[in-house]
């Protein structure tokens, strides 16, 4: 029976696959950088797709469960011109495949399901290397060591386990999101409350997007997508919020006043997130022992499938672990030969949503998709 799996990274990937392997009696440790799930906001809305994050959950046995923190309502989308008209409006109906939840209480789902001790909080990692024998070895930021016959990167854009299989790094992709929040919106920013609606709202121009989530407790979590390079932000000073907030919202100007709002108007200090991606045809060759999953392996512009992909990569990734639990290596090529093309192909739709958006035929869920999953990590 396969009994030393490490996982680097307690995301949504890593704990999913931490959770099919306890599904099936294996078990693994997480190692995470963060010292406490509660250390961190874990991000805004996420809507989990039919077709890849509810199979994983449902590989994970917890779907139903999942079913609890769905938030009503929340698929309905709408479109408004910078004026504040409204030019697209959809209900939510129930029938969209794509139920909302936050990405704490998924997180929280997870990491409740599975034994005490299976996260090691505040273990950030130095490096990682591999031993004469074929193990690897991870190296903490105390110093601290740890050996393992199967290692796991679920640690994202920035993983220091892909340097065992990969030299590729994520490349800016000329184009960064702004996140704010406004907090009690019907009744302290009710204009702004009216216009997201009771979903997501969309309102852009070219390279200037403004969206929006209507989240749990009357919150409003917005994303402004600005293309610009890096050195156009650089000369920003985020660590004074106000004087970047209206910073970025002259990039807005003579935008409707309840859009702007979105910006000026956040209770909290505006938060940078710089886009980055790897190769769209990324892959490594078999190193026996070791393979990645989600954003480590395949980080791209986001496209809405980003969490999704990382759930459904970690549920594959123990399903051939656990139907080939004596041959661990069998069981890596199984599933990296799914993985590779699969993340290739969600590149691609990142590209030929790209080209919607240029002539005008992308649907508002694929812009909203575009920018708001990088607000999440």
């Amino acid at each position: 029976m396969l009994t030393d799996v490490t996982i680097i990274g307690a995301g949504l990937g890593g704990l999913t696959l931490a959770r099919v392997l306890h599904v099936h009696g294996i078990p693994s440790a997480v190692y995470e950088a963060e010292p406490s799930p509660t250390s961190r906001a874990q991000g805004g809305m996420l809507d989990i797709h039919d077709y890849n994050g509810q199979l994983a959950l449902e590989e994970a046995e917890l779907l139903d469960a999942f079913q609890g923190l769905v938030l009503e309502g929340r698929q309905a989308m709408r479109m408004l011109a910078p004026d504040g008209t409204v030019v697209f409006d959809k209900a939510d109906d129930g029938t969209g495949g794509r139920p909302e939840v936050q990405r704490g209480d998924l997180r929280q789902l997870l990491l409740d399901s599975l034994p005490a001790g299976t996260v090691r909080w505040g273990h950030k990692v130095r490096g990682t290397r591999t031993l004469d024998d074929g193990r690897h070895e991870v190296t903490f930021d105390d110093g601290a060591t740890v050996v393992t016959s199967l290692l796991v990167g679920a640690d994202g854009a920035w993983s220091r386990v892909r340097p065992l299989l990969s030299a590729a790094t994520p490349q800016y992709i000329g184009k960064s999101v702004v996140d704010t929040y406004l907090f009690d919106a019907e009744s302290r920013h009710p204009a702004s409350a009216r216009a997201v609606g009771g979903g997501s709202m969309i309102a852009a121009m070219p390279n200037r997007v403004i969206f929006a989530h209507r989240e749990k407790g009357g919150t409003l979590h917005a994303y402004v997508g600005i293309e610009e390079p890096r050195a156009w932000f650089d000369s920003i000073d985020f660590g004074d919020g106000a004087a970047a907030a209206a910073r970025i919202a002259r990039e807005f100007e003579g935008w409707a006043p309840e859009l702007t709002a979105l910006i000026t108007d956040s209770d909290l200090p505006p938060v940078l997130r710089p886009l980055y991606a790897l190769p769209a045809d990324h892959r490594w060759d078999r190193v026996p022992g070791v393979t990645l999953l989600g954003d480590a392996a395949h980080l791209s512009a986001p496209n809405g499938e980003g969490a999704n992909l990382a759930m459904l990569d970690a549920a594959e990734l123990g399903r051939a672990l656990v139907e080939l639990p004596g041959d661990v290596e069998t069981a890596l090529a199984a599933y990296e030969r799914v993985l590779f093309p699969r993340s290739a192909r969600a590149a691609v739709l990142e590209a030929g949503e790209e080209l919607g958006r240029d002539n005008g035929d992308a649907t508002p869920h694929d812009l909203i998709a575009a920018f708001t999953e990088a607000a999440q990590s």
